[in-house]
């Protein structure tokens, strides 16, 4: 009977595993996962402004995996994979042989020259027990500073606030969410922080940090002293690539895969965060997404391959952040955009329709309250994906329905 190992139990590797038995796959599974925790959900750890300790949201209660027969490992790490012999080593010592092996080993949190971010003062946020540590130390009276005003660092910084703690946020770019966000948005962003009392520095450049007994202290180049309570790092993420490095797969910016996120050796493959990969939407160029929902895609599309469908990429890269009571969402890929064309909504919503050289619509950027943008941004992906080259000025027009646009 064949056996599939998925290395990796986080979203992408559950929903992998739940996908290969929903496709009718009876062979054996094995899902490995170096958190004492169930498979959960990553977005909830840095967007919740409560009291209460936070919660994991599991993908699926650990009943589940053992009505499908998955074998789910818990605090087991994967030393190494040899292709030639199809086996992978655990840190017990224990070999397992696979007949096909998914790599959805995710990102690290990127840390900052000089700290490794798990001291008691100096914290990053990538799992449940970094949610748990920084929760407690979120309270009113507490000073925090957080270097990075990128989608992780803003978003911690609006639950602190929520939570009644002093934030100082330390951008060493010219403006927050410089990479991926249009300017219009950033501003809107920016200016719903500070009306909440967060103190936004950028173009900053950090010379030092150092920790005491009783707080952080960030020396700036310009001489000026930041003293806080506690230090958030939320710099990016890195893809976990060590271990396909050393079993000799390819790797361009993550684990390298095809369009069916196969890697460069046989019946490995990988999916999620830690792999980057073609999109023939934009002429095949190479990217790697951090986000939910593409783990939870890729993860369905790993497990059809798995078991031979050649099935190909062609979702619209999708994410969005929630801050106070602002939501952001973004489809499609922007950075080669020549043109730009607002919607204006109600309630001070608003959409940035992002155009190609050709006017093909590649992208579409949105930021209001609640669910205002929701409905337009999914009509929006669904034009992005049919390659459509909308009129400017009916994309304007918000009397203008984008459905009939889609219907054109």
């Amino acid at each position: 009977m064949a056996h599939f190992v998925i290395v990796g139990a986080g979203e992408c590797g559950a929903r992998a595993a739940f996908a290969l038995r929903e496709k009718g796959f009876a062979g054996d599974i094995t899902l490995i996962g170096t958190e004492p925790l169930a498979p959960y959900e990553r977005p909830p750890l840095s967007k919740s402004g409560s009291d209460e300790a936070p919660k994991p949201k599991f993908v699926a209660a650990l009943e589940r995996y053992q009505e499908l027969s998955i074998d789910l490992r818990l605090n087991t790490t994967v030393t190494a994979i040899a292709p030639a012999t199809r086996t992978v080593r655990l840190a017990d010592g224990e070999t397992l042989s696979y007949d096909k092996l998914l790599l959805a080993t995710g990102a690290s949190a990127r840390g900052f020259p000089g700290t490794d971010g798990t001291s008691h003062r100096i914290r990053m946020l990538r799992t449940h027990a970094d949610a748990v540590a920084l929760h407690a130390a979120l309270n009113p009276g507490q000073h925090i500073a957080i270097i990075g005003g990128g989608f992780i660092g803003l978003e911690l910084a609006a639950t602190a606030r929520k939570r009644g703690a002093d934030v100082t946020i330390i951008e060493g770019l010219q403006r927050v969410l410089k990479r991926g966000v249009p300017e219009e948005i950033a501003e809107a962003i920016t200016e719903r922080h500070r009306r909440e009392g967060a103190d936004i520095r950028c173009g900053q450049v950090i010379e030092a940090v150092q920790e005491d007994a009783d707080k952080v202290v960030v020396r700036m180049a310009t001489g000026e002293v930041i003293s806080a309570n506690l230090l958030l790092i939320g710099i990016g993420a890195l893809p976990n690539v060590a271990l396909a490095a050393d079993a000799g797969l390819a790797i361009d910016n993550g684990i390298a895969v095809n369009e069916r996120l196969e890697t460069s050796i046989a019946d490995i493959y990988a999916a999620g965060d830690c792999c980057s990969f073609p999109l023939a939407l934009y002429g095949g160029r190479r990217v790697r997404l951090e986000s939910w929902r593409n783990a939870q895609e890729q993860a369905n599309l790993a497990a059809a391959n798995m078991l031979g469908e050649g099935t190909e990429i062609s979702a619209v890269p999708w994410f969005w952040s929630d801050q106070y009571d602002l939501t952001l969402q973004i489809a499609g890929l922007a950075d080669e955009a020549v043109a730009h064309v607002r919607r204006d909504l109600d309630d001070g919503a608003f959409i940035l329709f992002h155009l190609g050289a050709d006017g093909r619509l590649l992208a579409a950027s949105g930021i209001g309250r609640g669910n205002a943008i929701a409905r337009d941004i999914r009509l929006a992906e669904m034009l992005i994906a049919a390659r459509a080259h909308p009129d400017q000025a009916a994309l304007a027009a918000s009397t203008v329905k984008l459905k009939s646009l889609l219907a054109a």
